[in-house]
């Protein structure tokens, strides 16, 4: 299969090159950087032999590899997003790499005793003997979803230099921006004609997803009044206070360091306030469709209360769906998942069925026509300086893609 080698050096090629995204940018991508991670995207596809490749306006870059079979077989995708989080900084990504892991600390960063401990991130020791990629803890490192980009691209190469693998026609599909919630936006489902695909995008090796969240993005704006404090009494209107307000009426144990599996939960993101103006962003996550709604109500009501204890509109509050739980569309054709889950069990991965605690552009795909379950890239701690991968679990993934192919090949188009 790929060596360790091989697929550490395309990715680290690949970390080393700033995407990230920018969500108070109106383009696409929403940064010039990411071109040029698409653009060698593009050149990489070409030179491993992929056929018709393409980089459109807005920096989306496919592929195919033809098919090796007779039968008339279902066209299959991969999708992986090259943007990084703007939760953390992704410029000058210094990869760092440890071969046989012991199990104890890694030592990030001597000069500021940046440690990645097993202590805390116990995942750590799933991976004792293997060889293990993190950051230098000043940056992401960018494994979501490098990683997963990395694992098509090593599929696709594979599976040229072995053509006694039969596989049906095959597409790649890399987005821009899917960190900002924008990935699958412009993506062109009929021109990728994929009768489904997988988003290379989760994390722990075995992970195997087709639920995600119910999402949506709240603004909470509060008015104030301000005025000399000295003589502000009954006069002034301090926002933070009402803003605090607010933020204490939400249930408290409902956030993200409170909740697992199919909890859902209110997320305040962001606070940017003054007297006279408070501004708090919120995202709004529930799996259930029912409950998700019902959080949104919660927020609607929580302001026409604060309203009208303050006798006038102090509070506006402006709430957007982002994206569905792709479950009502993936149950339908459930034999992907399937696909998928006899794949990894034929390499020796136990799958890890579940939801996931956030979205992909799979999600959102799903919902434009084109099924889209998600499969593990291996990396953990995403979005942050504790990220890190295993090269086994790249390896692993990329097999994993190569075997999928292999099985659709011998389920013929009825």
């Amino acid at each position: 299969m790929i060596s360790k080698e091989h697929i550490t050096n395309r990715f680290i090629g690949y970390v080393t090159i700033d995407t990230e995204s920018d969500p108070n940018s109106d383009t696409t991508p929403s940064t010039k950087k990411q071109w040029n991670l698409a653009n060698k995207l593009a050149e990489e596809l070409k030179a491993i032999g992929m056929q018709e490749v393409s980089i459109d306006e807005n920096a989306y870059v496919m592929a195919t590899l033809p098919s090796n079979v007779e039968l008339d077989v279902p066209t299959i995708g991969f999708i992986a997003h090259f943007d990084t989080s703007p939760d953390f900084t992704g410029a000058n990504v210094n990869p760092q790499i440890h071969k046989n892991y012991l199990g104890g600390d890694i030592l990030l960063n001597k000069e500021e005793q940046i440690v990645l401990s097993p202590d805390y991130f116990e995942d750590l020791r799933l991976y004792i003997g293997q060889t293990l990629i993190t950051t230098d803890g000043t940056t992401l490192l960018g494994a979501d979803d490098k990683a997963g980009i990395c694992e098509i691209v090593s599929a696709m190469e594979y599976l040229i230099k072995n053509p006694e693998i039969k596989h049906g026609r095959i597409r790649v599909g890399f987005t821009p921006d899917e960190e900002i919630g924008r990935g699958a936006h412009k993506f062109d489902v009929k021109k990728f004609g994929a009768d489904w695909a997988y988003t290379m995008d989760g994390s722990q090796i075995g992970e195997l997803e087709y639920e995600n969240f119910n999402a949506a993005g709240a603004v909470v704006n509060v008015k104030g009044k301000i005025v000399h404090p000295g003589y502000a009494k009954g006069k002034m209107i301090n926002s933070m206070y009402i803003a605090t307000e607010f933020i204490n009426s939400l249930p408290r144990m409902e956030t993200p360091e409170h909740t697992e599996g199919y909890q859902g939960f209110f997320h305040l993101c962001a606070v940017k306030g003054k007297v006279e103006e408070t501004t708090l962003e919120y995202i709004i996550r529930d799996h259930d469709r029912k409950h998700f709604e019902a959080r949104k109500e919660v927020m609607q009501k929580l302001t026409d209360e604060l309203n009208n204890q303050y006798g006038s509109e102090v509070i506006v509050t402006e709430i957007k769906d982002q994206y569905y739980n792709m479950r009502e569309k993936i149950e339908p054709v459930l034999h992907i998942v399937d696909i998928a889950e006899q794949a990894m069990k034929e390499i020796g991965i136990t799958p890890l069925i579940k939801a996931i605690r956030g979205g992909t552009d799979g999600s959102q795909l799903s919902y434009m026509g084109l099924p889209c379950p998600n499969i593990f890239a291996g990396g953990h701690n995403f979005h942050g300086r504790y990220e890190y991968v295993p090269v086994e679990s790249m390896i692993k993934a990329t097999e994993v893609i190569c075997k999928i192919a292999e099985l659709t090949a011998q389920k013929p188009v009825n």
